[in-house]
Order: structure tokens, then sequence, then C-alpha cells
């Protein structure tokens, strides 16, 4: 009988076929770029292995793009027609969801195989991710802490683990777990991207600049073969830059790091959600602090003009229009709140919802901004903010959209609310806003003795 890394009985027709599998699941716990030819090399040993053609579709829906998702179906029905155990027909279940815009009963789902199946690390991965952008930082955090003790070093696979828990730990707000555990992850592997990443989550949330500075350079030469999490790495050590002021250096990172247009990886996905989130949220930033950005918002607002109605990722929604209202296609921005309206009137999966109370509010708030309407912005997005969590994005993500309620106020000359956004991020971050770039000068204004 056949099993995989991990000791889960699997249908696979050989040991070697197994062995694939287990070398792309791999590659995808550890963001290498070769995943998807790891793949195929999979399927051409065993073509008839129903999980390789589940990943198939799972790898489809990573990429939240509606166009993806015909494919990612078209997979799922050749897995069910070749079967599989009843582990597999799980995994298929919670895919079909997922596809079908039921993101909370794939999560579900996911959480079923991982208490049967603790050792299951692909049910395990697939739920970390959609539970992070479904703005589910406790799902994640359960699911990591009830699996951990049905793990030890020599399974393979428990550095990826150990990473796991260091972002929800740190989502969590447990920060002395979460450094441990990726920096334990690190030691194992210093190649492991997302332990990497968690840590610099860390860092940043204690301000602790310097050590991010050196922790994402002194690990860059390992990052070799990855994907575009690489991408997101350098996007905080441009954050870690642009609190100290240093902008020439962000700039830089920009154009070599994090939006190399020249990059092969970028040119694989040119318009993937997570690499256009890093770009316009540094723009964005930048230009609050009066940084000329040139013309780097224009390419970002071509492909947000063609993503229009694509709502697939709700927190990308309002990133697509802050690069539109940058670079004054407002009538592309009305057009993309049409299509917002329209989608988040379907009576169908949680998205729509999440688009209608979460995106929606904060994309009108960007171009009432954009059109000089501070007030009418502050207006709109205050009854949102407090289910902004739900379209998914880290702390350090979302603070983007603190920073545009927080901008909205002050120049509305409403004092109220912004003290309130102060007072909200300082519930959540360690560093006070008075030592945060975004914040500062309004802390200075509106809070005694800052």
């Amino acid at each position: 009988m056949v099993h995989d890394a991990q000791g889960n009985r699997a249908s696979f027709a050989s040991d070697a076929a197994a062995g694939a599998f287990d070398h792309m699941v791999e590659g995808f716990l550890k963001y290498r770029v070769d995943t998807p030819l790891r793949l195929k090399s999979a399927l051409t040993l065993d073509p008839e292995a129903p999980m390789l053609h589940a990943v198939k579709a799972g790898f489809a829906m990573l990429a939240y793009k509606s166009a993806h998702v015909p494919a990612a179906k078209a997979a799922l029905d050749q897995a069910r027609k070749l079967g599989g155990n009843g582990r597999e027909q799980m995994h298929m279940s919670a895919l079909e969801a997922w596809a079908d815009g039921g993101q909370d009963r794939a999560i579900a789902i996911w959480e079923q195989i991982i208490a049967e199946h603790p050792r299951d690390l692909l049910a395990f991965r697939f739920h970390h991710f959609a539970a992070f952008w479904m703005g589910k930082a406790p799902a994640m955090l359960s699911a990591v802490e009830g699996i951990l003790p049905h793990w030890d070093g020599g399974v393979p696979g428990y550095g990826s683990v150990l990473a796991c828990r260091a972002f929800a730990n740190e989502e969590a707000g447990n920060h002395l777990i979460a450094e441990n555990a990726g920096r334990e992850a690190i030691r194992r592997d210093p190649a492991d991207l997302w332990a990497a990443h968690a840590v610099a989550h860390v860092l940043e949330m204690q301000g602790r600049r310097a050590e991010g500075i050196a922790w994402i350079t002194g690990l860059a030469p390992h990052f070799e073969g990855g994907n575009n999490l690489m991408h997101h790495i350098f996007w905080h050590q441009a954050m870690f830059h642009i609190e100290r002021g240093e902008h020439a250096e962000v700039l830089r990172l920009y154009d070599q790091s994090f939006r190399n247009l020249d990059s092969p990886v970028t040119q694989m996905q040119p318009d993937l959600y997570i690499d256009c989130q890093n770009a316009a949220s540094m723009l964005f930033r930048l230009e609050r602090q009066g940084v000329d950005v040139g013309a780097r918002w224009e390419e970002l607002a071509e492909k947000a003009e063609a993503r229009i109605g694509d709502c697939l990722s709700a927190f990308t929604l309002p990133h697509w229009m802050m690069a539109l209202c940058a670079t004054g296609r407002f009538e592309a921005a009305e057009r993309m709140l049409g299509a917002l309206r329209e989608y988040a009137g379907a009576n169908a999966g949680e998205n729509p919802r999440i688009v209608r109370d979460a995106a929606l509010p904060a994309c009108e708030a960007i171009l009432l901004r954009a059109q000089g309407q501070p007030e009418a912005a502050v207006a709109v997005m205050r009854p949102a903010l407090g289910g902004m969590y739900e379209l998914g994005g880290s702390h350090a993500q979302q603070d983007v959209l603190e920073q545009l309620f927080l901008d909205c106020a002050m120049a509305a000359g409403q004092h109220g609310d912004a003290r309130m956004l102060l007072e909200r991020v300082s519930g959540r971050w360690p560093t006070p806003p008075e030592r945060r770039v975004g914040y500062a000068a309004a802390a200075k204004a509106l809070i005694p003795g800052s």
C-alpha cells in the first residue's frame, strides 16, 4: 500500500509517483517557483492519480483569478472520475466548495481532514492559506496548535508546520512564540520563505527595523528558486526602510526586487494579486510621505482596468482602485464600483457579502478621496472599519486601509474619527503610533505628549 511522506495512505500507482507527489508538496510548502513543473512530472508518472488532479485544481484557485476557475472545476471533474480514498474525496469536496465560492465550507472540510489526519500537510496548508485570506486568524492558530502534538522533528514537513505556527501566532499577537517558531524553521532550512516572512512580520510589529533589514538581507542569498513570496518579503524590507525615511532605498527595492517587471517570476504572473497589492500599497504609502513615484502607477492601472469585474480576491480590490485613482482613470473607477455592486448582490458564497460590507466601502472611500471629498470618504468607510479584517491580509497589509481612513479624517478636520483610528491601531500594534511614519504626524497633532 502506497503512502505519502507523512504516512497518509494514498492512491498512487507506484512509490515513484508517491515520491513525485511528495516533491511537489514540498515545493508548494516552500514557495518554489518550479512547483507547477513538479506537478507536471508527477502527472507524467501517474496520470490517473486522483490527488494530482485535485492539486491541479487547488493550484488554479490559489491565483485568485476568476479566469482560472473553469480550469479548476475541470480538474476536479477529472479527479472525481478517478476515485480516490475517503480522505482524498474530502480534499475534492473542499476544493469544489472553494471553486463554487463556498470558502467557509472549504475551510470546514479541511478542518475535518486534519482532525482525522493531522499529518495531512496539503489539507493543513490549504486551510492556512484560505483562512488567512478570509480574515480568520483564530482558525489558523487553532489548526496549527491542534496538529502540533502529532508532529516531531523527524517527520518530513515539520519545518513548514513551524513556519505556519510562526505566522499564525504573529497574527494572533503571540510574538514570542511566533519568533521562536520561525527562527527554528529557518535554522532547519534557511530557504523557508514562509518562516522568513513570519519573523519579518514580528520584527515589523515590534518596530525592530534595523533587525528586520538585517534579517531579510542575511537570508536573501537563500531565496534563489523561490516564487512570488520573495517579492512580498522584499516588500517587508521596503516597509522597514520607509519607516526610517529611506525613500530612495524603497524605490530601489520596488524597481529591482518586488516590482521588477523584467523578472521571470513577475512575467509568469504579471497581475498576481499579492504582487499588485505589494506595489499599490507601497506607492500609496510613499505618496502620503510626499515622495514622487513617477509613472509607476501606470502599469498597475492597466492591470486594474483589465480585471474590472474579477472580485475573487476581495483584499486586492482597494489596491486596484488606488491605481485607477492615482492615474486619474475615474471613468474606469466608476465602472469598477458598478461591477463590485453587481457582484455584491449575488446570493451565493461568502465573498459577495465581504465585497459588499468591506471592499466596496474601501473602494468608494478611495475614489472620494481622489475627488477631493475626504468627509464623504470618512462617512462611507467608518461603518465598515470593524469588518475590514474579513478582506484578509495581515496586520501589516491591512494597515494601508487604516492609513487611508486616517488621511481622510485629518483632511476633513474630523479629529474625533482620527483619534478613534489611532486608538484602534494602538490596540493592535506594540509600536505606538508616534513611532510609525504613517501615523506620527496625526499622533503629534492629536495625542498630548506624543
